[in-house]
């Protein structure tokens, strides 16, 4: 038995020691970022288990992945001579589902009951809807269901809802008719997991207090991630012999949009801990200068707990930061660092590329395309690939060649616009009875008695888009596009539709830059030869696969698809107020406080070498656009810095866009000059910004146009 225990807490450090072999109490620990929190939970577990404390069946363990619950069975069956298969360990929907199915009957659940997921959910929300008489237009069932889901996070039924409104009210009375067509079909969605074992408990004070007494360990991994909900569920199983042992970091809480809430470890510090704090500080993954960075810019957050992060392994390489012209110069650097260190023996797989925003990897993507180094985008598609730029395509698809019939049928109810089923049926009949493609069919059908008026429409919208982007260039006519289709509106009214709406901006930026690659022609200049030679370049770069799992890859990802993963390099991109911090943040209560714990959960994820890079202009919007560096950047003490380019402002402040502006005085556009557009007609200039071929001009052209920001490479502007 000796050997066992000291094999097991071999190699941890005083903090880690005290927190495996804590008595049987409850204790807060916050584990820093590369501190071994994993090993700590793992071997408190087993610590248990060999001393005699606790038998597998009184331990429940929550953590927040299936990956992770996986994980830590592996490294306790590794440790221990005994099956560790009863201890109660998954995640806090896992968890729910077992209690459910043991107990289905006390939860009013058949034996057998169904799990929906996302997509089979959605598909009974618009059951629900048709059978209402609902109008969808107005209460889209996505819409209706992020309600529904939303709720059920916060532990709200539908008659707890404070509705002030009709159209609350509404939404009220469609989570209540869902629920019971659920019960009905005897089938719980995801959400439902929690929430249904959540109330079993509270109600049934026998199983909660059988629980209490069974289960005398609980321990919480990423307890900083937890909401409400989950804290108020964790609760029933704490009784009054219960050691709870939560394990978190407030500084790595960064999913408030989730509805995690950082409040839970202050909550649990009072309620189980009191006070009883155990830091771990020791950090195994970085070296000193990246954990300088880090604690200097987290110091700056008032509500936090406080730790240092401290390491053995040295002070190590500077942070080095790169100032580039615009985020085509930033990309271009990040490849060249790539390709240097790879050359070195770095493997690709070892360097990490992070964002803030999904829109930010097109740029990224092109230029790693470009250099033909493959690369994986963790966690998500690769640009090309993705949902909404996908339908935009199929938008410019159909407008190019009308006889495209996939475009056509991933577009023609998309948005939602009325078109059944059984209308499509019939087309597609109709198309092959007349071996003709779907739209000009479509077009027959429309002009004939009995033509479907969803047809009828989306003809009508698809020949007014057509003509409207006559001589408009190809970022203006992919603009017109996203709006006249609806698609931004449509993303506009999801819950989580922002990533999807600046995805569909980054297309026109595509779209601009396209135009300016001298080989983007070929032999033809018109705007029709244009749009097919962006759609080959489109399909050419979603046609390059992902590098497989087993294949040596860069990694691409957003900083919070990074959290928990590390990587020998990093480089983190677009160091700008606006994107990081995110411009919501800055109206958001405590949004630049959760901003700042995202760049410590960036920066923390390099070992050994760390870039930080900003972009000084950036397209957004199809248009250029200046900005300043990003508030965190001088945050960081300049003595752990490193510039590699002799762009880089220590720590400037002067925003670029006035530095621009004062440029102006060669060019031929003056402010109150009139100007011809072929679309627009006559304006006047109200603004300008940038300069050469960047340059922007602001023009109000009044009555229906009104004003507009037109960047004046592709304009086709003449004074008049």
């Amino acid at each position: 038995m000796k050997s066992n225990m000291s094999s097991i807490l071999d190699g941890l450090n005083p903090e880690q020691l005290a927190a495996v072999t804590l008595p049987h109490q409850s204790a807060l620990i916050l584990a820093g970022a590369g501190s071994g929190k994993t090993r700590v939970l793992t071997t408190r577990i087993a610590w248990l288990l060999q001393t005699g404390q606790v038998s597998p069946s009184g331990i429940l363990a929550v953590t927040f992945t299936n990956k992770a619950a996986k994980e830590m069975l592996v490294r306790l069956t590794a440790m221990l001579p005994l099956d560790p298969r009863g201890i109660w360990i998954g995640t806090f929907h896992g968890l729910s589902n077992r209690l459910l199915r043991t107990h289905h009957r006390e939860a009013g659940l058949p034996r057998l009951f169904q799990i929906l997921d996302s997509a089979d959910q959605l598909s009974a929300i618009k059951r629900l809807l048709k059978s209402m008489n609902a109008d969808t237009e107005k209460f889209e069932p996505k819409k209706v269901q992020n309600f529904i889901n939303s709720n059920k996070d916060t532990g709200l039924r539908s008659d707890k809802i404070e509705a002030y409104d009709p159209y609350t009210r509404r939404l009220a009375d469609f989570y209540s008719a869902y629920d019971e067509q659920c019960n009905r079909e005897g089938a719980v969605d995801f959400a439902e997991l929690l929430l249904r074992s959540d109330e079993m408990l509270a109600r049934n004070s026998v199983l909660r207090e059988h629980y209490q007494e069974r289960f005398r360990h609980l321990l919480v991994d990423e307890f900083q991630d937890t909401n409400r909900l989950q804290y108020r569920w964790l609760k029933h199983f704490a009784g009054a012999s219960s050691a709870l042992m939560a394990v978190g970091d407030d500084d790595q809480s960064i999913y408030a949009f989730r509805g995690a809430h950082t409040g839970n470890m202050n909550d649990f510090q009072r309620d189980y801990a009191h006070d009883n704090l155990i830091k771990l500080e020791q950090n195994y993954r970085s070296h000193g200068n990246i954990l300088d960075a880090a604690n200097a810019l987290i110091s700056l957050n008032q509500t936090r707990l406080g730790k240092n992060l401290w390491t053995a392994a040295g002070p190590g390489e500077l942070i080095r930061v790169y100032i580039a012209y615009n985020d085509q110069e930033e990309a271009r650097f990040i490849v060249e660092e790539a390709q240097a260190l790879h050359r070195e023996g770095t493997a690709l797989n070892e360097i990490a590329v992070l964002y803030r925003s999904n829109a930010q990897s097109r740029v990224l993507e092109h230029a790693l395309f470009g250099a033909g180094i493959p690369y994986r985008v963790y966690g998500g598609l690769r640009f090309f690939e993705r949902q909404e730029v996908k339908h935009a395509l199929a938008y410019l698809r159909l407008l190019a060649n009308p006889d495209d019939d996939s475009a056509f049928t991933r577009i023609v109810n998309f948005p939602a616009r009325g078109i059944g089923a059984r209308t499509l049926e019939q087309l597609i009949d109709a198309a092959q009875g007349a071996q003709s493609s779907l739209w000009r069919t479509a077009c027959n059908s429309d002009a004939k008695p009995g033509g479907t008026k969803g047809l009828a429409g989306f003809v009508a919208l698809m020949r007014a888009m057509q003509e409207a982007i006559i001589g408009l260039a190809l970022p203006e006519a992919i603009a017109h596009i996203l709006q006249t289709s609806g698609l931004m509106a449509h993303y506009q009214a999801e819950k989580d539709g922002q990533d999807r709406m600046d995805n569909l901006h980054e297309l026109v930026n595509a779209a601009a830059t396209f135009i300016r690659d001298p080989d983007a022609l070929a032999e033809e200049d018109d705007d029709e030869g244009m749009m097919a030679n962006f759609l080959a370049h489109a399909a050419l770069e979603a046609g390059m696969h992902q590098a497989g799992a087993g294949h040596d890859a860069l990694q691409l990802m957003t900083v919070h698809s990074a959290k928990g993963l590390e990587f020998q390099t990093v480089f983190l991109t677009g160091l700008e107020e606006g994107l990081f911090p995110s411009e919501q943040s800055l109206a958001e209560h405590d949004g630049i406080e959760e901003e700042r714990r995202l760049m410590y959960v960036a920066i923390t994820r390099a070992r050994q070498r760390l870039y930080v890079t900003q972009a000084q202009n950036r397209m957004l919007h199809g248009q250029t656009r200046y900005g300043i560096a990003s508030r965190f950047l001088s945050e960081i003490p300049a003595v752990l810095l490193k510039p590699v380019n002799a762009a880089y402002p220590a720590h400037a402040d002067t925003p670029l866009q006035t530095v621009a502006r004062s440029q102006h005085s060669n060019s031929p556009w003056r402010m109150g000059m009139n100007v011809r557009h072929a679309k627009f007609g006559t304006g006047v200039v109200i603004n300008l910004e940038g300069q050469g071929n960047d340059m922007r001009i602001q023009i109000n052209f009044g009555g229906a146009h009104g004003i507009k920001w037109l960047a004046l490479e592709y304009a086709k502007l003449e004074a008049v």
